[in-house]
């Protein structure tokens, strides 16, 4: 497995973060963003059927608005995700996240649990579940990926815990 980590312009953070976390590290951006694409949709069929009539209105039209604010909806979660994900890969700014990975890290490290959780998959297992998630999140075009899997295979930064916690 490639644990190599890439030149990215910020620290990173994980590459491979958990499905949890992830979502625990959204911004109100991020939940801007998805809520905008959520809105989109619907907002959309009703330009569409005003100004490019098709003669059905009533039941048909607000069928096809759920139907676009579920579509907006599941973009915008994927979007947002790729946000957050973005920022865990050191692909865009992410000194918040550091910070609050750092407070986490602490949390979990005086409790004496592991930062990235005990699995009880075996090690192979982890190892495959880990290839496969890691990046994936650049590839939800194509075929939407989550990593629900604890393992060990997280590529990190130097200086993104502090010194005397590693």
């Amino acid at each position: 497995m490639n644990n190599k980590l890439h030149n990215a312009p910020y620290p990173i953070i994980d590459t491979d973060p958990i499905f949890s976390r992830v979502i625990r590290y959204f911004r109100w951006t991020d939940i801007a963003v998805a809520a905008g694409f959520t809105a989109a949709g619907p907002a959309f069929m009703y330009w569409m059927g005003k100004y490019q009539p098709t003669g059905n209105t009533g039941k048909p039209l607000v069928r096809a608005m759920k139907v676009a604010a579920v579509v907006g909806a599941m973009s915008g979660f994927l979007t947002a995700y790729q946000l957050v994900s973005a920022r865990f890969t050191g692909l865009t700014e992410n000194s918040r996240e550091i910070k609050k990975y750092r407070i986490e890290y602490a949390k979990l490290k005086a409790q004496g649990k592991p930062m990235h959780g005990v699995s009880s998959l075996p090690l192979a297992m982890q190892r495959t579940a880990a290839s496969y998630s890691t990046w994936a999140f650049m590839n939800f075009d194509v075929f939407p990926m989550f990593n629900f899997v604890n393992h060990p295979y997280h590529g990190q930064s130097k200086g993104v815990l502090l010194e005397e916690d590693e």
